[in-house]
């Protein structure tokens, strides 16, 4: 990891600039009277991100590596690579250059795996622009480390840029907002302004974006559920039925609640569009990459197989990975979570995996854990988390963050917004 001294970092302590400092800095004027965005990172999502924006009339510059996409795009309008077939607007030109893609843009979305995300933070962080919103848009969690990618920015990014750091997460395929398909999702930032200010850009009749302060929460569930979508294709390559499926699917999102509220999460976040809306989608379509993963090693074939037949990224299986270390560093039971690891790299077969799970002891559905957090008693049931002396969970406040979202009607301009801001 970088260090935390580095002064040109977020939270080194000469970073440059106070959070005090960062809460003031006004927009930057862009942000309030351009129709130009940047989206940085090529595959599916970032493409069908890019279309959505463009449909509203924004100017977008898609940044990219591949030469040879970036000419079909520029060229032919089509993503071949990652999405065939599907006619982009002419407003969309793609580019190799950072630099070239944020210049003067009111709005920066990064769609980049997570597990080159600090990499690409550190590549091109000089580029990025201050003032206005840079909405992450990857799901997962980096190994060792245990970070999100919100968290990653907070860690590298200098103290100016913070306030204005965004998570966009929830249920949404690309094949479906690419081709219009009726879409919600979470938008969260710490700064209530700034996550107007970008819901405002990224919404339109068909693609709705609710505002959220609760990043933490947001992001825990956009990443993990990749996890249990691995588990949900598996009971269905293993033909468990809708009964085993909706099984697999609430007790995972009883596993990612224990995790969410100990991080520090608000727990009603769990039940909206990027907990319970999100896991269900990636559970039950055949879109989700993960649950393809899951189902295909059902029917017998080689994780390796898999995933080098894949031309994009499964998050959940390097998530795995990270949700174990998680366990151990809480001493939380996920044990859901647990099998999904030792299928993936212990070479347990689905089979064993599901006995260890329906041979647990049975207990209660709700735990102690999330009834300390939301205020209910605990049971006489043992409390999931082993807690040791001295070692308190970090709660979460039930005062529910602005959760309206904009509507097609409403007459919301930059302009106006930027009057709430301090």
């Amino acid at each position: 990891m970088s260090s935390a001294a580095d002064s040109s970092r977020g939270n080194g302590p000469a970073s440059g600039t106070t959070k005090e400092e960062a809460a003031s800095l006004p927009p930057h004027p862009a942000a309030l009277t351009t129709r130009c965005a940047a989206v940085l990172g090529g595959g599916s999502f970032g493409t069908a991100l890019s279309q959505l924006l463009a449909r509203q009339g924004t100017q977008v510059r898609l940044w990219m590596r591949d030469k040879a996409v970036i000419e079909s795009i520029n060229e032919r309008h089509e993503n071949p690579k990652y999405l065939a077939g599907q006619n982009l607007s002419e407003k969309i030109k793609a580019t190799s250059s950072v630099a070239e893609a944020v210049s003067g843009v009111a709005v920066v979305l990064l769609a980049v795996p997570t597990a080159y995300f600090r990499g690409f933070l550190l590549e091109h962080m000089s580029v990025l622009p201050v003032g206005v919103p840079l909405i992450c848009c990857s799901k997962g969690i980096e190994n060792d480390t245990l970070l999100t990618p919100f968290e990653i920015m907070e860690y590298e990014l200098p103290g100016k840029y913070h306030r204005y750091i965004v998570v966009l997460s929830g249920p949404s395929f690309a094949k479906e907002v690419i081709n219009g398909k009726p879409t919600s999702v979470t938008i969260a930032a710490r700064d209530p302004a700034i996550a107007k200010l970008a819901q405002y850009y990224v919404s339109d009749k068909l693609f709705r974006a609710y505002r959220s302060t609760d990043v933490i929460g947001v992001e825990i569930c956009g990443a993990i559920k990749n996890v249990y979508a691995i588990a949900a294709g598996a009971c269905d390559g293993c033909d468990f039925g809708f009964d085993g499926r909706a099984a697999m699917i609430t007790r995972g999102l009883a596993e990612i609640a224990r995790l969410a509220v100990i991080k520090g999460a608000n727990p009603l976040t769990i039940s909206g569009l990027a907990g319970v809306g999100d896991l269900v989608l990636t559970c039950t379509g055949n879109l989700s990459r993960n649950w393809q993963v899951g189902n295909r090693l059902a029917q017998g074939e080689k994780l390796e197989d898999v995933i080098k037949s894949m031309k994009m990224v499964a998050e959940g299986v390097n998530t795995a990975k990270s949700l174990m270390q998680m366990v151990k560093k809480y001493n939380i039971e996920m044990p859901i979570a647990e099998e999904v690891y030792k299928v993936l790299y212990e070479g347990k077969s689905i089979e064993e995996a599901m006995n260890s799970l329906s041979s647990r002891a049975l207990g209660e559905e709700i735990d102690d854990t999330v009834k300390e957090v939301v205020g209910l008693p605990a049971g006489p049931s043992a409390p999931v988390v082993a807690r040791q002396a001295g070692s308190g969970l970090r709660q979460s406040s039930l005062t529910l963050p602005g959760a309206g979202g904009i509507g097609v009607d409403d007459q919301h301009t930059p302009s106006k917004l930027v009057e709430h801001l301090p």
